[in-house]
This record gives C-alpha cells, sequence and structure tokens, in this order.
C-alpha cells in the first residue's frame, strides 16, 4: 500500500517499471486482433505506467474478410504487417519475444486468435497452436508470469496449459447476451474449470497466474467490456506482486 495514494495511483506505482507484451493477430475483428479490445489493453496498460512492446507472428492470414460486407475477400495479407496498424509500426516479430524481457504477456481478441493464432475457427477443440504462440505461452507459464486473456484468447491457455487452468468466457448458457456460450462447454472438455463471471468482470487462476475476461463474447455497450479489460489488466499487473 502507498499511504495518502488513491486506488488509480496505487495502481500506477504498483506498476511502474512493470514490462508487458501484447500479441496481436491482425487488424479487424473478423480475422485479426478486434481493435477495440486491443486498444482498450493498450490504454489501460498505459494508465497503469507499464512499458508495453507489441509482437505478431510473421505469417499468412488463414483469410482475408472485408468488413464492410462480412464476406471473404480474394487477397492474401500478413499477420505481423496488419498487426503494424494497429501498433503504429512499433511492432516486433513473435519469434523475438523472449519470456526473461517481460513481467507478463496479454493477447487481446478477435476472430484473428482463433484464425491465425490457431485453428480453433476450423477445428474447435482439436485445433492447433501457432508454434511462437505455444513457445511464448509455455515459457511465461513455466516462469510464473502473469497472462492476460480477452474474449476467445483464453482457448489458447485450454489448449496448452494445465489441466484444470480457470477460465472465463463469460457464461455457459447461450442468449442473445451470451451468443457464443458454447465456447465454455468446449474448454470444460479440454480439463479447464469455466468460471462465470460479468462482461466487466475479470477471472484470476491464481494458480496458473491467468486473468481472463469475455470482453465481446458478451454482445454489451462498449464501455462495460473497456471495464472488463481494464479489470483485467489491473489483475495482471497486480499478480506476482
Amino acid at each position: 500500500d502507498w499511504p495518502g495514494l488513491g486506488p488509480k495511483l496505487c495502481l500506477r506505482a504498483a506498476a511502474m517499471g512493470k514490462r508487458v507484451a501484447l500479441v496481436l493477430a491482425g487488424c479487424g475483428v473478423f480475422d485479426g486482433s478486434e481493435i477495440h479490445e486491443a486498444s482498450a489493453a493498450l490504454v489501460h496498460l498505459s494508465r497503469g505506467g507499464a512499458e508495453v512492446k507489441i509482437f505478431a507472428p510473421n505469417i499468412e492470414q488463414r483469410d482475408v474478410v472485408n468488413h464492410l460486407k462480412g464476406s471473404p475477400a480474394e487477397e492474401k495479407r500478413n499477420v505481423l504487417v496488419e498487426s503494424a496498424r494497429l501498433a503504429r509500426g512499433n511492432i516486433q516479430d513473435l519469434a523475438e519475444l523472449k519470456a526473461s524481457e517481460f513481467d507478463a504477456v496479454i493477447f487481446p481478441g478477435g476472430f484473428g486468435v482463433a484464425k491465425n493464432l490457431c485453428s480453433w475457427a476450423v477445428d474447435g477443440k482439436n485445433c492447433t497452436v501457432n508454434e511462437h504462440v505455444n513457445a511464448t505461452l509455455q515459457a511465461f507459464h513455466s516462469a510464473k508470469k502473469p497472462i492476460g486473456l480477452c474474449c476467445i484468447s483464453p482457448v489458447l491457455a485450454a489448449k496448452i496449459i494445465v489441466v484444470g487452468t480457470e477460465l472465463t468466457q463469460g457464461r455457459e448458457n447461450e442468449s442473445m447476451r451470451f451468443p457464443d456460450a458454447e465456447t465454455a462447454s468446449a474448454i470444460t472438455e479440454l480439463g479447464c474449470k469455466h468460471i462465470c463471471k460479468n462482461v466487466n468482470e475479470s477471472h484470476v487462476d491464481k494458480a496458473n497466474k491467468i486473468v481472463t475476461t469475455c470482453a465481446f463474447m458478451c454482445k454489451a455497450p462498449l464501455h462495460e467490456i473497456f471495464d472488463g479489460i481494464g479489470t483485467m489488466v489491473q489483475e495482471v499487473l497486480n499478480t506476482g506482486e
């Protein structure tokens, strides 16, 4: 505790010097990283005083989607190049990420996670995970460093972290508000424990130092998603203190 400091200043003081890697999957909800989630994570990390470096795998996207029409586009794009849009050009190849140089890692969501970082969009729970994504998560987990996962990205942990990992996808029963609740069942079938949380909340698996929030897995107003990602970032920065 810091006497005389409010909660926001306490968070900033706690996080000063924290080095956080942010891993992107492209640019755009339907074939890359969800832009609002990535931006929210960056805003909250900035407010928390963290030093952030952004990474993405140097691979071809699984597909390209015309976001105006919601239909496939006959073209090819590179995940690292597209992610550079969100990073304002300041980005590195994920293959260069060394867990020893960071205190935590965060993965925003978006269909690019399920298409480019792994094959969940096609293969579901039988998916494969990109080798550099796998290596990154394994390295942070082995080093007992916090991992933050938004939206669909908890499926990455479900595939490669230990059985019994606690994750949230929001709710377990489908509804207008949670139309993709079947993902919770899938990660449970992979041996994880699903924890129900509201969109403005996050869950901390203390044993594995994994923090998750459902974000756009819930059809909620943007500010609620922003707040939920804020709680995830705060927990990531505080975990390991």
